[in-house]
Parts: C-alpha cells; sequence; structure tokens
C-alpha cells in the first residue's frame, strides 16, 4: 500500500487563508446591492419608491386590520380564497373550529374590509 507525501495531501486538501480577523476571505458576508428590508439603511432601488417617498412594501391600516390579517393567515380556521372574512367566520363556526368572538365583533361591526388579505393578488 503506497503512501501519498505531505506534498500531495497538501495540494489535495487546500486551506483558506485567514485575514487578521480569523474569518476566511471566502467566508466573508458581503453586503446586498439592493436590500429591500424596511429600515434597511441601504439605498432603496427606484421601484420600490413611490412619488410621496414612502415605500411600497408598506401599507397604512389600523390595529383592526392587523387581526383580521392574522386571521386570514391562520389556516387552522381554512382557506380564505374566494369568499370573504364572514363567510370564512361562519364556516369555521358551522365546523366548530373555535374562531376568536373577537373577529365575529370586528366583522359584524363594520368599518372594516371584509375581503381577505389574499383578494386580488393571487
Amino acid at each position: 500500500m503506497a503512501t501519498a507525501s505531505s506534498n500531495d495531501m497538501k495540494s489535495f486538501y487546500r486551506q483558506k487563508k485567514t485575514n487578521k480577523t480569523g474569518i476566511s476571505k471566502s467566508r466573508k458576508k458581503s453586503p446586498t446591492k439592493h436590500a429591500a428590508a424596511i429600515g434597511s439603511n441601504i439605498a432603496q432601488p427606484a421601484a420600490l419608491v413611490t412619488h410621496g417617498g414612502a415605500l411600497d412594501l408598506q401599507e397604512d391600516y389600523g390595529k383592526n386590520e392587523t387581526v383580521l390579517r392574522q386571521f386570514d393567515m391562520n389556516m387552522a380556521y381554512g382557506p380564505c380564497l374566494g369568499m370573504t372574512r364572514v363567510d370564512r367566520f361562519e364556516r369555521a363556526q358551522r365546523l366548530r373550529l373555535n374562531p376568536p368572538k373577537e373577529i365575529e365583533s370586528l366583522l359584524k361591526g363594520g368599518k372594516v374590509n371584509s375581503e381577505c388579505l389574499w383578494d386580488g393578488r393571487v
């Protein structure tokens, strides 16, 4: 059985050199060019900025809409596409899935969007 010399092993398992911080050059994280994150201090691409200077990623809605959007995202009450929030809530009640009473009071109280979060987007 032949043994490999140390030169052959070094060329087979090449080590990456590290800089002074101990991080190899290939593992350094490079900053992204266009970060689309809200609150990022990197310049946003022009496509994400509206004429008013606000980001398109951020929509204005209140606490009630936030609660209803969480209801839309909760798949425990079944799919929400193709039906209103009220219909989905009533279906969940019929199926004894125990949807929150807060949702019912928001939906029956009015002044909220009756369509689900995904209406017109999918």
